[in-house]
């Protein structure tokens, strides 16, 4: 069975992560409406367009030790210092390579778009996000997940919204790179101070070639896998560079970056589970991997669950805080929100699959993002062909250009909420029966707490002097306390509490 340790451990995790989510939302809109207001959605579109080709080549980079490291230093008796600056020079390494690919083939990241030489420096920013990635997991092998929230929900996002209003009087073309470059290099160094003060100078490290390569090699299903996971949430924005527009991609950019948000509850528990799981596995006790895996998934579905619906019943008001040409993507939120809630089983079963079951894990992961692809594709030429009919039976406005069809836009979030169904049905079922036991989070005292959270909230909505502030500042706290006060009441059990608890004692 699972130890009391070990829940403990998770939901101390769960607070942290929590607290940081709600930072990370504090500061993740400001951006968003600097750039929506002084840049535009053309500029936001380019901008969007080049840092996910950026961000997935620093997941490329990384070589899958994000989650991989905290089963290297479980392994091995070598220093662990050594261990940690060998997977940064692996990362690092790996960013070299990426990030000379990007700067001979700067079209990959400009595909739209005039390229200057500034845009050829974007490249170095791999090196920031996979050192940064690296030395994270390191940290949080050690339980310390409070350098996650600072870099990643303090520094990288509060520095890029500070620059980019900064930069905004110099070049309304560049600022939004640039700033993105200087939060690269303020998560580097948040995240590499808090390391050398846990993990201390490498005391006789030399780098071992042959080492390095056998990490490289055995750490490709989680490299795999971790990219496709990353890529599955930035191949509806890559469709989108392809078919659309830069304002459309621009639009549908915010609604993402919006329902990116409650992502952060499920990767950020990766770091705190992986070690409880990889503990367990060597003791071969896999009921305790079920339970823990089927304990975090409850907690990360209700997050999720209620902050999608406090973020898309307002979702006018929520999109429209960037500005009324992006109030178009609301419908694009409000999919991709659903898809966040759905695809959270799948996520955390990988985080035991992953050790369990690699390549079949991968093996489900490629499916699902092929999947993806083929469908975006599918719903766009069906929605674009669908919307004449429409328009010429009174039910739609008349059909715009392809490229600025917004309702056409919707397409690869339609492919995207499929596609991660299907993978987290599969997912659950494989490592249900590896581990012998229910790993699905799910509990239907979840379908009563929607129904009234989400009933007020259209009530919020629909009150004849409602209004977008209206609905942000009452409309939001209303539909989250009332969803968590039904699921706190009627959904949770006593391990669901540790959540709550603080050195042993139960929060009021």
């Amino acid at each position: 069975m699972t130890g009391p340790g070990d829940i403990e451990a998770l939901a101390k995790g769960g607070r942290t992560n929590f607290f940081g989510f709600l930072l990370r939302l504090a500061a993740r809109l400001p951006f968003l409406f600097i750039a929506g207001r002084w840049y535009g959605a053309d500029a936001l579109g380019r901008f969007a367009y080049a840092t996910i080709i950026v961000e997935f080549a620093g997941q490329l980079a990384t070589m899958g030790l994000k989650r991989g490291l905290a089963q290297q230093l479980s392994t091995t008796e070598r220093d662990h210092a050594c261990v940690v600056w060998d997977g940064l020079l692996v990362g690092w390494l790996g960013s070299l390579v990426a990030a000379v690919i990007l700067m001979l083939v700067p079209e990959l990241m400009f595909p739209n778009s005039e390229i200057n030489q500034r845009d050829y420096l974007l490249p170095l920013t791999i090196f920031g996000w996979a050192g940064s990635d690296i030395a994270l997991a390191a940290l949080a092998y050690r339980g310390d997940i409070g350098a996650t929230v600072k870099a990643r929900s303090l520094v990288e996002p509060w520095t890029i919204s500070i620059a980019a209003f900064a930069l905004s009087w110099y070049s309304l073309r560049d600022g939004l790179i640039i700033s993105y470059a200087i939060s690269a290099v303020a998560a580097l160094t948040a995240s590499l101070y808090p390391l050398l003060k846990a993990y201390g100078r490498p005391r006789g490290w030399r780098p071992e070639p042959i080492q390095l390569s056998r990490t490289a090699l055995r750490n490709l299903p989680l490299a795999g896998a971790d990219a496709i996971e990353w890529g599955s949430r930035r191949l509806d924005i890559a469709m989108l560079g392809l078919f659309f527009s830069p304002t459309i991609v621009g639009i549908y950019y915010v609604a993402q970056q919006v329902a990116s948000l409650p992502q952060k509850l499920k990767t950020s528990f990766d770091p705190i589970l992986g070690p409880v799981i990889t503990q367990n596995l060597a003791e071969n006790n896999r009921k305790a991997v079920a339970k823990q895996v089927r304990q975090v998934g409850f907690w990360i579905i209700a997050a999720q669950l209620g902050i999608a619906l406090a973020l898309s019943i307002p979702g006018k008001a929520v999109m429209g805080l960037v500005g009324p040409t992006f109030v178009g993507g609301t419908g694009a939120l409000a999919v991709l929100l659903a898809a966040e809630a759905i695809a959270a089983t799948a996520v955390v079963s990988e985080a035991a699959l992953i050790y369990v079951a690699p390549w079949r894990n991968l093996a489900i992961s490629v499916a699902m993002i092929l999947i993806q692809a083929a469908l975006s594709v599918v719903f766009v030429y069906l929605f674009r062909a669908a919307l004449p009919a429409f328009a010429d039976a009174g039910w739609a406005a008349p059909r715009p250009a392809p490229r600025d069809d917004v309702v056409a836009a919707a397409g690869p979030a339609v492919a995207l909420i499929i596609a991660l169904g299907l993978a987290a049905i599969a997912k659950a079922l494989l490592l249900r029966r590896l581990l012998g036991a229910r790993v699905n989070g799910w509990r239907w005292s979840l379908v009563w707490a929607a129904l009234i959270a989400g009933t007020i909230g259209w009530i919020v909505t629909r009150l004849p002097h409602s209004f977008e502030w209206f609905e942000l500042v009452v409309g939001v706290p209303l539909i989250l306390g009332t969803f968590g006060a039904f699921v706190w009441n009627w959904g949770f059990n006593q391990d669901d509490r540790a959540l709550f608890r603080k050195n042993g004692a139960a929060v009021a």
